[in-house]
């Protein structure tokens, strides 16, 4: 049995996730099921956390239908509702907003300028805009 809505997507309404979330969210996208204990053993171990702080954050992920669980009969396992590159994109997105204006421009000049770059870190640069000049005209 699994409780929560299986359908829930980080779409435009939907917030970004807390740093907090994202532990937790780490944790399921690396193995999913996941057993309880096994995700307490695994936030004690990278970010210090408790087995009650690492409980409430189950509980609250799930009452957000962030997560939901399954109900093995023996303990509960837990699964994401939320696709990682449907996070990062919209992490992306909420930066570039709040951070540059929605400007990938001044994202990509402020970086390079801070920034040395190697040649293979400048040709893949290239070659991605390359690419998105070429499915512009596609």
């Amino acid at each position: 049995m699994i409780r929560a809505c299986m359908g829930r997507r980080m779409g435009a309404g939907m917030k970004t996730l807390s740093e907090a979330e994202w532990n937790i969210m780490e944790s399921l996208w690396e193995e999913s099921p996941k057993v309880g204990s096994r995700i307490v053993a695994d936030m004690a171990q990278r970010v210090g956390w408790s087995r009650s702080t690492t409980l409430t954050m189950l509980k609250r992920m799930t009452e957000k239908e962030m997560i939901a669980w399954v109900d093995n009969g023996q303990m509960r396992a837990y699964v994401p509702l939320i696709e990682r590159e449907e996070a990062v994109k919209k992490e992306t997105e909420n930066f570039l907003k709040r951070v540059y204006h929605g400007s990938i421009s001044m994202l990509v000049s402020g970086f390079v300028e801070r920034q040395r770059l190697s040649s293979e870190e400048l040709a893949q640069l290239r070659e991605i805009l390359d690419r998105a000049e070429e499915e512009k005209y596609e």
